[in-house]
């Protein structure tokens, strides 16, 4: 699994946040904002595997297109950027090496704290 850093869900979420559409939520508020399984699978049903793929900010080249395990670190839920799935994607992408991703999300989250 070689997870990379999807520069397009990266400049949409810093664009997002420039426009304000943001939730300054609590740390532990993303277990229960993040979107369940069937809000994906209608979001997907409705705008398409290239939407679904700018609410990642991971992506896994190596696994199959067109399926949720190519797509990993959240950070909305298809309609707003959530402070507090910044955090939780940040914590787990430094805990499991991903450099690039933690960085990127460390700097989106003092955009975030500075609007």
């Amino acid at each position: 699994m070689t997870v990379k850093l999807n520069r397009k869900a990266l400049e949409h979420a810093r664009t997002l946040v420039e426009k304000g559409t943001v939730v300054h939520d609590a740390r532990d508020d993303w277990s229960e904002d993040a979107p369940s399984a069937d809000d994906e699978n209608a979001f997907i049903e409705k705008h398409g595997w290239d939407a679904y793929a700018l609410w990642h900010l991971g992506e896994d080249a190596e696994a199959s297109e067109e399926t949720k395990g190519r797509f990993s670190f959240p950070y909305g839920d298809f309609a707003t950027v959530h402070r507090c799935a910044v955090i939780s994607l940040e914590s787990r992408a430094a805990q499991n090496d991903h450099d690039d991703i933690a960085k990127a999300s460390k700097k989106l989250l003092e955009q975030i704290d500075a609007g």
